[in-house]
């Protein structure tokens, strides 16, 4: 069974003192052998979301990312011009919305992949139809 993971997981991975982190944790260890799958453009905004945090913060990130992309366990879409206009595609469908370009790109990876399941806290991914694995 494939499963998507989406920043929010990675972002309580990344930092220690997320209030998510026990949950994203328990989440992680029910999943057994499932396959990982997320995209780059998940990992930079991962990135992008740490950099107001702390010099240690950025720098557990900077591996986590590093180990996510050698990660056997791990499959992380590339990004392309072909899925950030898809993406996009979705974004102008989905104005009324309030999604930003990166689920639009994550939600069209999901279809594409035929993955239902998503590790996320954000509730758009449910108004789209997909599992989402996490709560708060």
């Amino acid at each position: 069974m494939r499963i998507f993971v989406d920043s929010p997981l990675w972002l309580a991975m990344a930092c220690p003192s997320d209030s998510s982190r026990h949950a994203a944790l328990e989440a992680l260890a029910r999943l057994g052998d499932a396959e990982l799958v997320t995209t780059a453009d998940v990992l930079v905004e991962v990135l992008a979301a740490v950099a107001k945090f702390s010099t240690a913060v950025r720098g557990a990130a900077a591996a986590m990312v590093g180990k996510i992309l050698e990660s056997e366990t791990v499959a992380v879409v590339p990004q392309s011009h072909e899925s950030f206009l898809s993406g996009l595609a979705l974004l102008e469908e989905r104005l009324d919305k309030g999604y930003n370009l990166t689920d639009c790109i994550s939600m069209r990876t999901m279809r594409a992949m035929d993955i239902a399941k998503v590790l996320t806290f954000d509730h758009h991914f449910r108004r789209e139809g997909y599992t989402v694995l996490l709560d708060r």
